[in-house]
């Protein structure tokens, strides 16, 4: 019901900056949080940066100072600025989108991901 795709991921040197962008569609309620998490070979998949559509954001502590969510609520989509970007920042970032919906007299949450796009940092 609904589709993210991510692009902007590629290679990049340590201190370089790269932006990613995650365009949505489909059944989108106008409440919903919109994210960036990452996975690295070997590890978990982590939270990078949320927004919700009120404009409210959290990052990984990681990340703070260095990379900044945005979304443009009239075009769905989401974009995350990297700047000084270090070798560990290297992974598969994957587009994430949450939004609740009231079922059978219960609050649920729906899930979606993105297919993923990777970054790569490297001299």
């Amino acid at each position: 019901q609904v589709q993210l795709v991510e692009s902007g991921g590629g290679l990049v040197q340590p201190g370089g900056s790269l932006r990613l962008s995650c365009a949505a569609s489909g059944s989108i309620f106008s409440i919903n949080t919109m994210g960036w998490y990452r996975q690295a070979p070997g590890n978990q998949r982590e939270l990078v940066a949320t927004i919700t559509s009120g404009g409210s954001t959290n990052y990984a502590d990681s990340v703070k100072g260095r990379f900044t969510i945005s979304r443009d609520n009239a075009k769905n989509t989401a974009y995350l600025q990297m700047n000084s970007l270090k070798p560990e920042d290297t992974a598969v970032h994957y587009c994430n989108l949450v939004q609740k919906s009231i079922w059978n007299g219960v609050w649920r949450s729906q899930n979606y991901w993105g297919q993923g796009t990777q970054v790569t940092v490297s001299s």
